[in-house]
């Protein structure tokens, strides 16, 4: 093997058939990615292997012969197929011994659930000789600590994501905090847009793309783009300062058009701007099904400013409960701007609501006409100072739950930018009285 000088950085080894097959998406690399990342670990590689001995064993001996630490998730469970442990043992032909202090928190814990752990379970105890247990404080998978050869650690989670996290945050990253691999500090932003494409987007902020430090970074959605600012320094301060700045200048370019921050999404931006001026919200909807209210109210504390919503799929629906005229649907079709508009306002009236938004088209794949092709959606937004629509032309070819969803984001946004109008040209009326007031 290689000796220390010639290693460096961390890997990520995920374990799992399920993971290939793409049954389950990974979303532990990239939340270890970002752990690593602000832990300001350098990080080169991440790898997937199916459930196999032999090929990760080879794996395994080929990353201990390049890299300083070697991060592994899954295959830590009690089935014929969670070969990790072992495979690890035998990479480096160290025998495993049954740890009886593991043995005995596996049995408490099965007891605690009123389970009795069965033989299969018993393997779980089993570490390398001369490994340190990781402790598992919610499953009964341990992970482990181990250097089997000077210059090279290795650090095993199970796959279950709630447990690797709180295995992490207990042991690991205190490890790492000591380990001395530290390259300074990263922290990053992200920062989310709406209503600008990413091409479009780059070109705008093209040389802040360039950077080095901070680096910002595209990534696109369904009808969302965001931008990951990541800065380095020797301390988190000095690190935020960059960020800082960075953000500003893109915000100075784009406007409006960035709408939140890191966990922010266009529902929880909505809701806290109504929630701030008392405000409440309600929806009507057809073509999304529900999937509107669904964004609104997955937002914890919704409640105190989403009413309710209607899903109005059927036309007699939306005569019935939204008092949409009859003549206006035979008229324009249940996809038209005045129905829309209909729609919003016939829910406000419903629910006593402030604020409503509506939702009408044609999600597809069927459904479509010329005049009214699938992709066809108006939005309707209602509210103190009138209603209004937008028709929206989101074509067919990327299908259905894509104009589901960007339909959904597209009204939220109209409503955004609604609630700024309107917060702009309150502070402008205060600004004017303010100016009038000095001239008395």
């Amino acid at each position: 093997m290689a000796d220390r000088l010639e290693r460096s950085g961390v890997e990520i080894l995920c374990v799992g058939t399920e993971l290939l097959l793409g049954n389950i998406l990974n979303g532990n690399a990239r939340w270890l990615s970002e752990e690593l990342a602000s832990l300001g670990l350098p990080h080169f590689r991440q790898t997937v292997v199916g459930d196999n001995r032999d090929r990760l064993i080879a794996l395994i001996q080929e990353i201990a012969q390049r890299s300083s630490v070697l991060i592994v998730t899954g295959g830590l469970g009690p089935t014929p197929d969670d070969l990790t442990t072992e495979a690890i043992a035998a990479a480096f032909s160290v025998p495993l011994k049954e740890r009886a202090d593991v043995w005995s928190d596996i049995e408490e814990k099965a007891r605690s659930r009123g389970r009795t752990p069965g033989p299969e379970t018993r393997r779980q105890a089993l570490l390398p000789v001369g490994a340190e247990v990781l402790w598992n404080p919610t499953g009964t998978a341990p992970g482990m600590i181990w250097t089997p050869v000077p210059g090279f650690t290795l650090l095993t989670f199970p796959g279950v994501p709630s447990e690797m996290k709180a295995m992490w945050k207990a042991t690991a990253a205190p490890w790492f905090r000591s380990s001395g691999l530290s390259q300074g500090v990263f922290v990053s932003r992200l920062l989310h847009f709406w209503g600008i494409g990413e091409s479009t987007l780059a070109e705008q902020v093209a040389d802040l793309l360039e950077g080095d430090n901070p680096t910002v970074a595209p990534y696109a959605g369904r009808g969302e783009v965001k931008l990951r600012i990541t800065a380095c320094a020797d301390e988190p301060s000095k690190a935020w300062v960059l960020v800082d700045q960075t953000e500003q200048a893109l915000r100075q370019r784009t406007g409006n058009l960035c709408f939140g921050v890191d966990q922010d999404s266009l529902a929880s931006v909505v809701l806290k701007r109504l929630g701030q001026a008392g405000q409440t919200l309600s929806v009507a909807e057809s073509c999304t099904g529900g999937g509107l209210g669904a964004q609104l109210t997955a937002v914890p504390g919704a409640s105190s400013v989403m009413l309710g919503g209607v899903i109005s799929y059927a036309n007699a629906v939306k005569c019935d409960l939204l008092s949409v005229p009859e003549p206006l649907l035979e008229q324009h079709g249940a996809v038209s701007a005045p129905v829309a508009e209909a729609m919003a306002l016939g829910v406000r009236r419903l629910t006593g609501s402030d604020w409503a938004l509506s939702i009408t088209g044609i999600a597809g794949p069927d459904g479509g006409t010329l005049d009214k092709p699938v992709g066809l959606v108006f939005v309707g937004v209602a509210g103190p100072d009138g209603c209004s629509s937008e028709m929206l032309r989101l074509g067919s070819t990327r299908g259905r739950e894509w104009i589901r969803t960007v339909s959904a984001g597209e009204v939220l946004n109209c409503l955004r930018l609604r609630l700024l109008a309107d917060a702009s040209e309150g502070e402008e009326k205060e600004g004017s009285k303010a100016r009038l007031s000095g001239l008395d």
